[in-house]
């Protein structure tokens, strides 16, 4: 009696085998599942930042303002007609340049 309750012992560890550590067992899924869920937060990032992009890009097709504001702010571009004043902060240092030897 004692060898057949060893040897059920055995079969059933052999039929659990395949569920938790076999190729579609238990232990694939959840790390499966962990990795779509840290894929999903990756496209959800990446979906947020092709939206704002393409605002920026409708923005720019649409209007000059943009365009305007980003030919200003990047390029330091004036119109004809305006004058250019730089206003530099009294507390801020400005280094010489570095002279050659």
């Amino acid at each position: 009696m004692r060898l057949l309750t060893l040897a059920l012992a055995a079969l059933l560890l052999l039929i659990q085998y395949p569920l938790w550590l076999g190729k579609g067992g238990i232990l694939r899924v959840w790390e499966m599942e962990r990795q779509i869920e840290a894929q999903k937060q990756v496209n959800d990032k990446l979906q947020s930042r092709n939206s704002a992009l393409d605002a920026e890009v409708r923005d720019l097709k649409q209007g000059l303002e943009a365009i305007e504001e980003r030919a200003r702010n990047e390029l330091g571009m004036i119109r004809k007609d305006e004058i250019f004043f730089q206003v530099i902060d009294p507390s801020a240092k400005i280094e010489a340049p570095a002279t050659k030897k």
